[in-house]
């Protein structure tokens, strides 16, 4: 086994927070952006959205990638796009350049990210896995949380007057940097049989996909038109006729882009099912963010300073699920549902006990509650459903894994959003208090959604990580990243 794997995956994670980092950290910076560029509000949402929607089309195609080219070249063809589209949103010079950047940027995530996990999957001894995992939970709750801080900080600091194109010209030297020590690190692995490409499954998915997701990011903020709703029915006989396509590639032999029998694999469909319904309920911190903003007036700083407990729940969390998993879990996955639960319960007392009066301290309890539990589930239910994938198909499954939490998260938006805006209207008025109210109601929706995966959690293989069954990989030791 390669010793600098650990080393390898410092690296890669550093991307990995590049990536999720992007995802939120531009939301701050949006009226600034405005401002200065010119852009109309359809074009604005598109800064935000489409990242987004580029990095969830393209992640089972870019996990597919790594299996056929290679997962070290795939990943350092990622990162380097990654940065090069960083650097031209930095230097944009009006919205449809930013856009634009923006798209690359999140294909080139797409990318990137599949090849981090595969990684792991396949360089990886199964009793270091639980460890590493752990890790990339961590990166990836506290790349959520700290966007909003790190924007904020990075807008109002004006660095060399750069403004807010400072949040995406900072990704450069770090790029360059995470680029070189990969370069350096990363051993190369790929598929044993290489597959070939899949361009009509490719097509088919994307464009499933894209009929399901893009209504979810852009249909509140468009009102729910009856088109979206059309547009998720179609998304229902796309994606039956990729499923139909990727069954007939296999039973003639041919390189399915997802291999159906992945599906056969009871730590993935599990794996799937509790990913799509426990990351709906992250949704959350939408509902959170804006009650501190719009409903108290809070500042992008300050509400980014009050999430700070979060990743302090998520540091502990991901320390204790990199121990107990292979004692116990499945086990882990429950109780860190169950906690997520719990810290959203105590933000539905905070929120209604103090009313216009919130400070960050009476939410901090539960912060570091729901921070607790999203990493304990995170980083053992990849682990999981992950556990039984041959490692042909590990680079196709990463994707999928990936695909699913972008998926469930913006199921998870837009349903509190929905709510949230509902019982928010001009009749019942914009006072703090009407804030509070639909912010506890949404905050209720998203604490079911996480005690629903509870029992969810229950149809996760017991003993997944207890030893390498029959269908277990066995880690390929030239593929350490």
């Amino acid at each position: 086994m390669d010793s600098r794997r650990w080393p390898a995956l410092a690296v890669m994670l550093i991307a990995a927070y590049m990536d999720l980092l992007d995802t939120t950290i531009v939301t701050v910076a949006l009226p600034s952006i405005q401002r200065d560029l010119g852009a109309s509000d359809a074009a604005l949402q598109w800064v935000a959205a489409g990242y987004t929607l580029a990095f969830a089309l393209a992640l089972i195609t870019g996990g597919r990638l790594g299996d056929v080219y290679g997962r070290k070249a795939m990943f350092l063809i990622g990162i380097a796009g990654f940065t090069a589209a960083s650097a031209l949103s930095g230097l944009a010079a009006g919205p449809g350049m930013l856009v634009a950047a923006r798209a690359v940027q999140g294909t080139a995530a797409a990318i990137m990210i599949p090849q981090l996990l595969t990684a792991i999957q396949v360089g990886f001894r199964q009793a270091e896995r639980p460890r590493a995992f752990g890790l990339y939970g961590m990166v990836l709750a506290l790349g959520g949380v700290s966007g909003p801080l790190l924007g904020g900080l990075l807008t109002e600091a004006d660095l060399f007057g750069w403004g807010w194109r400072s949040i995406f010209l900072i990704n450069v030297p770090v790029g360059v940097l995470a680029l070189a020590g990969s370069a350096v690190l990363m051993t190369e692995s790929r598929a044993h049989r290489r597959p070939r490409l899949d361009p009509l499954g490719t097509v088919l998915v994307t464009l499933g996909l894209l009929a399901l997701v893009y209504p979810l990011v852009q249909g509140r903020e468009l009102g729910w038109p009856i088109w979206t709703f059309l547009a998720m029915a179609a998304s229902v006989p796309l994606l039956a006729l990729f499923w139909v396509h990727e069954g007939r590639r296999g039973r003639v032999g041919a390189s399915p882009l997802a291999d159906p029998r992945l599906f056969r694999s009871r730590p993935v469909i599990a794996g799937l099912l509790v990913a799509l319904v426990f990351f709906a309920s992250t949704g959350y911190f939408f509902v959170l963010t804006l009650h501190l903003q719009a409903g108290l007036g809070f500042g992008a700083l300050r509400t980014g300073l009050a999430f700070l407990p979060f990743a302090l729940g998520v540091v502990v969390g991901s320390g204790a699920a990199a121990r107990l998993v292979p004692r116990l879990g499945r086990t882990v996955v429950t109780a860190g549902a169950v906690v997520e639960a719990a810290g959203i319960l105590g933000m539905i007392l905070a929120v209604g006990g103090a009313g216009d009066a919130l400070e960050a301290w009476h939410l901090a309890p539960s912060l570091v509650l729901a921070g607790l539990g999203l990493a304990l589930v995170s980083a053992t239910l990849v682990t999981i459903t992950l556990s039984g994938v041959p490692a042909d198909h590990a680079g196709s499954a990463s994707g999928l894994v990936n695909t699913t939490l972008q998926l469930g998260s913006a199921v998870g938006v837009a349903a509190l959003g929905a709510l949230f805006f509902g019982l928010l209207t001009p009749e019942h008025g914009y006072q703090p208090a009407h804030y509070a109210d639909a912010s506890a109601h949404s905050l209720l929706l998203a604490a079911g959604l996480a005690a629903l995966s509870c029992p969810l959690s229950l149809l996760l293989p017991r003993h997944a990580l207890a030893g390498a069954g029959p269908g277990a990989p066995s880690p390929v030791r030239s593929s350490a990243p």
